[in-house]
């Protein structure tokens, strides 16, 4: 038990003590009281020295103190700093990527516009030398088998 306590325990006990009729004073057990006092006795020199040593560390400690916070006030900065950065260079990064997505949809879009075009135009090209190849067997049947099979021929392409 330290000072403290001992002491609250020694007032503790006056307070709960019998008081003397017509008069200020009360009965306690000599005893209980001598051994709460020789604790104290025992205990503050210990705990004053403890108390001193206190008092005369503790510009040190407030010091010590005072430069941890000033280091996890830095660190803590300095994280900011970076998440922060980081922050910016997701951000430039997802825009230069939506960016090049554009471009490359637009690239894309613009080949294929090319290569219907083309296609298309193969396929025209082919249909024209199909159309002449057509009436080219058309006008040699005519001149193999007469009027009839020509007749025969022109329905086939209704």
């Amino acid at each position: 038990m330290d000072v403290v306590e001992s002491l609250e325990v020694a007032i503790a006990a006056v307070e709960e003590a019998r008081s003397v009729p017509l008069s200020a004073s009360c009965v306690l057990n000599r005893g209980e009281m001598l051994q709460i006092l020789d604790k104290v006795k025992i205990s503050f020199p210990s705990d004053l020295a403890k108390a001193i040593a206190v008092l005369r560390d503790k510009d040190q400690i407030l010091e010590s103190a005072r430069e941890q916070a000033d280091a996890i006030i830095a660190q803590a900065r300095e994280e900011v700093a970076r998440l922060v950065e980081q922050t910016s260079i997701v951000t430039t990064a997802r825009k230069e990527a939506q960016k090049i997505m554009a471009e490359v949809t637009a690239e894309s879009n613009a080949s294929r516009d090319e290569i219907d075009e083309y296609i298309d135009t193969r396929l025209a090209t082919l249909e024209v030398v199909l159309n002449k190849t057509l009436d080219v067997i058309s006008k040699g049947r005519d001149q193999l088998g007469g009027f009839e099979t020509k007749h025969a021929l022109s329905q086939l392409k209704k």
